[in-house]
């Protein structure tokens, strides 16, 4: 497999990996297809399809914050059983991360994303590809080292309506083994920044929000 980084709209594995997403997640999840013009271009978004034999089997959007020394998954698409996309998305992912964390003179912190509940959420099909399951997602973050950060998480729709969308976790991904809690200021921060593309905050998560400011710490669960 190829891992080839996405720069802009007429990239014909673009309409491709946006074909894919629009299989597989729901339709408050996917920006539309004019709206990733300025996203493709950030520099500091990556964006990476998975390519064997020409065809787009799986994708991931990432990104790395300087100042905090943090990143966040986007997402990730596995388009196809049989080939280990999963696998070699994540490895290459890390390592690309670890790139950029080193070039900012630091040792990466960890990694944010966000994972659905199977146990609130149990109709999502994504696309019919069984690696896409909640259930197994969940599994397979877990081997990775991702914890659940305990709070109720909610997080403004994609279609930015105002609408919040549940039945999600808020995970981290820490670089050591030690670290059992996450400063609560660095989440917020982190969200606002993250979200800050939305202007249509739905009430929830300006809640969720205030109420993080009120504690320290975030402790980092077990699924």
């Amino acid at each position: 497999m190829d891992y080839r980084r996405i720069t802009g709209l007429t990239d014909p594995l673009f309409k491709q990996m946006h074909e894919l997403m629009q299989q597989v997640f729901p339709p408050e999840e996917v920006l539309e297809f004019n709206l990733w013009a300025e996203p493709l271009e950030d520099e500091g978004i990556q964006v990476y399809v998975a390519l064997h034999n020409g065809e787009v089997v799986g994708a991931t959007e990432y990104r790395y914050y300087e100042d905090m020394n943090i990143a966040m998954t986007d997402f990730t698409i596995i388009g196809r059983e049989g080939l280990g996309v999963g696998p070699f998305l994540a490895q290459k992912r890390l390592e690309d991360l670890h790139g950029l964390a080193e070039k900012n003179g630091k040792k990466l912190f960890g990694m944010f994303a966000e994972i659905y509940n199977p146990y609130l959420v149990q109709d999502f099909k994504f696309g019919g590809v069984k690696p896409m399951d909640p259930f197994v997602r969940r599994e397979v973050l877990s081997h990775l080292g991702y914890k659940r950060l305990d709070f109720t998480y909610v997080h403004p729709s994609w279609n930015n309506d105002g609408e919040a969308v549940t039945g999600l976790d808020l995970c981290f991904l820490p670089m050591a083994g030690n670290v059992t809690e996450v400063e609560a200021d660095l989440i917020v921060n982190f969200l606002t920044r993250y979200y800050t593309v939305l202007p249509n905050k739905p009430e929830e998560w300006l809640e969720m929000i205030e109420n993080l400011k009120t504690v320290e710490k975030a402790a980092l669960l077990p699924f």
